[in-house]
């Protein structure tokens, strides 16, 4: 039976994708928190920067430059953690490559591009994670997207892939599940993320390419992978806008296509363009390093369905707690509305008596004000 997960400060872990934005962030902040950790990223040069700089700060971090998509990566990634800190407790799969552009004009090489890096590059590593991880327990954490929901024009392949991403995460998990694996499986899918995504991202739209608002803080969703290694959840989803974005698809998918087709490309592009040599990583990696873009624009730094999904019970007390509040001060307006009713016939049935001071003693004998009215 699948047994606890231990603290992060406990762990060794492998974040694939960590030489910039959410693997990068992820990457500090469980450093930060006592973890040993594995930065793994097509950048040797961005890794080792990053490894030497969580290793200033007291951290414990090993860099290995290596592509996921490569045959039997997975396996070298492994080797490597063990070498360097012993057998890994939790997996976090966040490389990706991306491309801007429509489906008709993106060719196959490009196609099979994105999926060989973030379909089966992850699909390889979760398989050999999860080997590893039936004979102690652990974590594998899959970074999906809020596009496995529905689909974004100008961004179809990638779309596509994290709809792949999503499935296979899903059947694992029931196969692992089925077996009395102790190996957890969350699939974390995040809004629209201020990294360097769109600058990295190949594109084909004619002018530079962004998040589509509303953007979050990638810390979130490094806050969103450090729970999942300590706790045991399905799904956790970054930033509120995704929930729309997710059920406005479902109930309305038709209407949702017509609202993607009018603000689609405005909503991708910008005027400013990518930082000098971090534009199209796709087969080659470029200049690396930052956890955010260089895109001026409005970025969220909380999400309250993050932290609801994290702590359910909390939120369901807080909305209780509401809920409670809002229908006590609508039967006291209620009660306080028919006392002044009933106040009001005794005034006319009462000769020779201060209707003021009928008011004020009678709703002090309701309790509707903690003190004398004026």
């Amino acid at each position: 039976m699948p047994g606890r997960l231990k603290p992060v400060a406990e762990q060794t872990i492998v974040i694939t994708g960590a030489s910039s934005g959410i693997g990068l962030a992820t990457a500090r902040r469980a450093a930060e928190a006592g973890a040993r950790v594995v930065l793994v990223a097509r950048n040797k040069q961005a890794l080792d920067e990053a490894a030497e700089q969580i290793r200033l700060r007291g951290g414990k971090a090993a860099a290995l430059a290596i592509d996921v998509a490569e045959p039997g990566a997975a396996a070298k990634i492994g080797a490597f953690c063990i070498d360097s800190f012993g057998m890994f407790d939790t997996w976090v799969n966040d490389a990706a490559v991306a491309l801007y552009g429509r489906v008709d004009e993106t060719s196959m090489e490009e196609h099979r591009r994105v999926f060989d890096v973030g379909y089966f590059g992850l699909a390889a590593a979760s398989i050999y994670a999860a080997q590893q991880l039936r004979q102690h327990g652990g974590a594998l954490i899959n970074i999906g997207s809020v596009l496995a929901e529905r689909a974004m024009i100008y961004q179809g392949v990638y779309s596509a892939m994290k709809h792949a991403v999503r499935g296979f995460t899903d059947a694992l998990r029931m196969e692992l599940e089925a077996e009395g694996a102790p190996v957890s499986v969350t699939l974390i899918k995040p809004n629209g993320i201020d990294t360097p995504y769109p600058e990295h991202a190949r594109n084909k739209l004619g002018e530079p390419a962004r998040i589509p608002p509303i953007a979050y803080d990638p810390e979130l969703v490094a806050r969103a992978i450090l729970f999942a290694a300590e706790n045991r959840k399905r799904e956790l989803t970054v930033g509120g806008g995704g929930y729309l974005v997710s059920k406005m698809g479902n109930l309305a998918p038709g209407m949702t296509d017509k609202v993607m087709e009018m603000i689609g490309f405005g909503s991708q592009t910008t005027a400013r363009p990518p930082r000098s040599g971090t534009n199209d990583n796709l087969f080659k990696p470029r200049r690396d390093g930052e956890t955010h873009s260089n895109r001026e624009m409005y970025v969220r730094k909380q999400s309250l369905a993050l932290e609801a999904q994290m702590r359910p019970w909390a939120a369901a007390a807080i909305l209780g707690g509401v809920a409670a509040t809002l229908f006590t001060l609508a039967k006291r307006r209620r009660t306080s509305g028919e006392a002044v009713q009933d106040l009001g016939l005794a005034a006319h049935q009462t000769d020779g008596t201060d209707s003021s001071a009928q008011m004020e003693a009678l709703i002090a004998d309701e309790n509707m004000v903690p003190e004398r009215l004026p």
